[in-house]
């Protein structure tokens, strides 16, 4: 199964489609599957899939050994006059998001290691900061930290250094998290202002003083495959 780790030193690449109805999701899924299974694209490690919980869409967690090699998929004219209009079709909008891993914590219960999986049960989080370039490494700075561990329900949180990407414009940092359940994740995100920690309320500051835009949605992991399987 897929790991998270600032120390694999993967390009991570987050696909991050929408679209307006339920069925538009189910379609997208299908055919991501459909993508994941057949892949045997050089440099490829990993794909993981995400179905939208809060708002359809779908999320696609891949790993990749370059940069290099992501970019053969892309000028591939399977890619270009196949994929990309197939999904367009089903979408309301595309970001393909190049990232490198830069931070990763975890529970303690999950003894050091961030997976993500379909037989895993994990509310996931993944919410997109737009950021100045000149403010990126302060954003990063300011998402990485530890307040969560005595947050009852948290499992982990994992800040992405955007790279480059396709349909996003400007720079961007994303956060990935997982909870064990929609309930704890709400009951942290709506948690009074006077309740919140000294160190939560610091960073939320400096994050909301660093941002330019934010996106977000929830997510369950419904699908994976590695290279080899």
């Amino acid at each position: 199964m897929p790991k998270i780790s600032t120390e694999d030193g993967y390009l991570t690449v987050l696909n991050l489609f929408t679209a307006d109805a339920p069925e538009k999701q189910e379609k997208l899924l299908g055919e991501m599957r459909k993508i994941v299974d057949a892949a045997t694209y050089e440099g490829w490690i990993s794909s993981t899939v995400h179905a939208g919980v809060d708002q359809p869409g779908t999320a696609n967690f891949i790993q990749w050994r370059s940069g290099e090699d992501l970019e053969k998929r892309y000028a591939g004219e399977e890619f270009k006059h196949r994929t990309l209009p197939v999904f367009g079709e089903m979408t309301t909008s595309i970001r393909l998001l190049q990232n490198d891993i830069v931070y990763t914590q975890r529970a303690p219960e999950l003894n050091g290691v961030t997976e993500i999986s379909p037989d895993r049960d994990d509310h996931t989080v993944i919410t997109v900061f737009g950021v100045e370039k000149e403010n990126q490494d302060a954003l990063v700075e300011a998402l990485s930290q530890d307040h969560f561990l005595k947050v009852d329900g948290y499992r982990s949180h994992s800040v992405l250094k955007g790279r480059a990407a396709r349909g996003l414009e400007g720079s961007f940092v994303v956060a990935y998290s997982q909870w064990a359940s929609k309930e704890a994740y709400d009951a942290f995100n709506s948690q009074p202002e006077g309740e919140r920690s000294a160190e939560r309320k610091e960073a939320e500051a400096t994050v909301r003083s660093l941002i330019t835009s934010v996106d977000s949605n929830t997510y369950r992991v419904v699908h994976t495959r590695s290279a080899g399987e």
